[in-house]
């Protein structure tokens, strides 16, 4: 799941992104409300979290742009302003839940959770690929009926995977969505990574399902043998 964040305050925005991205999240940061508001609109997100005194354009016009697009994505407000007007004013707008700074992180990491869950279908609670079983909710993997203890980027790698099952996903990708990268070619990070993968969801099977495609990439899907 990808999520974006709009927050002006380099420490706190590193902070944030660096704690999400730990707990398995791909995270986009912007730092200022215009840069927010146009990624916004236009990118790919399951969750928004907004400061409100922003640079340029402020939490609540961000807020106002995306639900006036029509979009109903969680939006989590993360502002020093804790007055119960503000608070009611920002849920009138269409936010989802308000969170006033200073917070402890492990309150954040649940309000976020709790919101991606409000907003996920079943269909995307669950990703499943012959035995092998992707609980996103509970960040579970099993193979078989048997669980499978993976790292945060080792989950967020399978998760790619078997979102696009089938598709063989460059190695530049793979990089940008899991470790929010640009790929550079003298790394061996994603066969690494790849590799402990294997080693966890296909060395004990007979049938293997992460396979490579030379001079391509990697694709998650059932072959025949």
């Amino acid at each position: 799941m990808k999520l974006l964040i709009v927050e002006d305050q380099v420490k706190t925005g590193q902070y944030l992104r660096q704690g999400l991205s730990e707990a398995g999240f791909t995270t986009e940061l912007a730092a200022d409300g215009i840069t927010g508001q146009h990624l916004a609109l236009t990118g790919d997100y399951s969750l928004l979290i907004l400061d409100v005194m922003l640079p340029g354009r402020d939490g609540w016009q961000i807020l106002q742009a995306v639900r006036s697009a029509g979009l109903s994505i969680p939006v989590l407000f993360l502002t020093a302003r804790d007055a119960v007007e503000d608070r009611v004013h920002g849920l009138e707008l269409g936010a989802d839940d308000y969170l006033v700074k200073p917070f402890a992180f492990s309150e954040l990491l649940a309000r976020v959770r709790s919101l991606l869950r409000r907003g996920s279908t079943p269909q995307e609670t669950n990703l499943q690929l012959a035995d092998l079983r992707l609980d996103l909710i509970r960040r579970r993997a099993e193979r078989n009926g048997q669980r499978i203890d993976l790292t945060a980027k080792e989950f967020s790698l399978l998760e790619l995977l078997l979102r696009r099952q089938g598709e063989v996903l460059p190695k530049s990708l793979i990089a940008s969505q899991v470790w929010d990268m640009n790929f550079d070619s003298d790394t061996n990070v994603i066969e690494v990574a790849i590799r402990r993968l294997r080693l966890k969801i296909d060395d004990s099977h007979e049938q293997k399902l992460i396979h490579t495609v030379r001079g391509m990439g990697y694709v998650l899907e059932e072959r025949s043998s």
